[in-house]
């Protein structure tokens, strides 16, 4: 049964209170009375969760929950997919896809956590730059 259910996850996010002149950082349920799993649904796993104490409803038509999306779960941050680079400030880079492909340019800046990196592309004789996403750039071998 454990390889059935993956994770449970109550999702959270930092907040900052202010009470008189004192700010405090305390953590708050992103969606309360809600609980996020990952799982393989089968007939066993379905009935487990169903079957919990506490378990009331499910988000969905019928009594039958909906799974969410890739894109729904990451824009929620219940789940952060590490990214793998490999390109760092001062690569060489191409743009592989946008209204840019096939351009060269060199990476100036990396913001991981929004997962795009500002590159130098030289477009009609100048230096411009350019925010592009990391699934938009390939590094040059």
């Amino acid at each position: 049964m454990q390889a059935l259910i993956q994770d449970i996850r109550v999702p959270m996010e930092e907040v900052i209170e202010t009470k008189g002149d004192e700010k405090k950082a305390v953590m708050r349920k992103t969606y309360p009375g809600y609980v996020m799993v990952k799982m393989i649904m089968t007939d066993e796993s379905w009935y487990i969760i169903r079957n919990t104490r506490g378990v009331t409803g499910f988000v969905g038509p019928g009594s039958k929950p909906v799974a969410l999306t890739e894109e729904e779960v990451e824009s929620m941050g219940i789940e952060r997919r590490v990214v793998k680079i490999d390109f760092e400030v001062g690569s060489s880079v191409r743009v592989g896809d946008g209204p840019l492909k096939d351009f060269i340019g060199v990476v100036e800046e990396i913001n991981e956590e929004r997962k795009v990196a500002r590159v130098m592309v030289s477009m009609f004789g100048r230096e411009t730059p350019v925010e592009l996403e990391f699934g938009q750039i390939e590094t040059l071998d």
